[in-house]
């Protein structure tokens, strides 16, 4: 049990673990403000999305679909489609905060992204004996949270600055983002775990393109993701 000091602390660890993090965020929220209010939506429409939704990619279809009128149910269904892979991402990290209040893990699960945890799991990698500590989560979580709000309401209120954010390739900061979290990852696995890797990564993407030609792209990379994973998992126990 941690006193309020090392609570604190290992917050403020978890806001520091969070700033490379974070300048991915800002350019993209920016990116998603743009898009946002080039899409006829208010500023304040763009910010309450983000408050309420906080996912850059489904943020940017809601925004799409608004514009031409889409059905409710429609939206809700799409978005839903999109941010299916939370759950696997939500399975991966509970077991470390399952001694916690059911109120504390529904926070740390409403604020979890696909950056925050690639963040913990690099932070995993260092200590793998260790279960993560919930306040450096919380730390990690608020910290990208508050970020990815704020470039958000910013680059709606400057869209008819940046008419085209592509110009200054604030659409490949996730990627590259994505990118680095992957290099830190893949410098502190063990070689069996690396094989393991590789073989979900190339699992994934053999089923993934054979369910394409039957089924939608998202559809396909959720079940493709699924089955990798499982496959990854099964030859790392090996």
């Amino acid at each position: 049990m941690q006193n309020s000091g090392e609570q604190t602390n290992a917050f403020i660890m978890g806001a520091k673990d969070c700033l490379p993090t974070l300048l991915g965020y800002i350019s993209i929220g920016l990116a998603c403000g743009v898009i946002g209010t080039a899409s006829s939506l208010t500023v304040w429409q763009v910010t309450v999305l983000a408050l309420l939704v906080y996912a850059g990619s489904a943020q940017m279809v809601m925004a799409g679909l608004l514009m031409v009128h889409t059905p409710f149910l429609v939206i809700v269904f799409t978005v839903a489609i999109i941010n299916l892979r939370m759950l696997l991402l939500s399975m991966t990290i509970a077991p470390h905060f399952k001694t916690e209040s059911l109120g504390q893990r529904l926070l740390l699960g409403m604020l979890l992204t696909d950056e925050s945890f690639g963040v913990a799991m690099v932070q995993q990698a260092k200590k793998p004996r260790q279960l993560l500590n919930p306040s450096w989560m919380m730390g990690l979580n608020v910290t990208a949270y508050s970020g990815w709000c704020l470039a958000c309401f910013v680059g709606a209120y400057l869209g008819d600055l940046l008419p085209n954010p592509t110009v200054l390739g604030l659409d490949f900061a996730l990627v590259a983002m994505f990118i680095a979290l992957l290099v830190l990852q893949l410098e502190l696995v063990s070689l069996p775990a690396l094989r393991a890797y590789l073989i979900a990564l190339a699992s994934a993407v053999v089923l993934m393109l054979l369910l394409l030609v039957f089924l939608p792209a998202s559809v396909a990379l959720l079940l493709g993701t699924i089955t990798g994973a499982i496959i990854g998992g099964g030859c790392e126990k090996c």
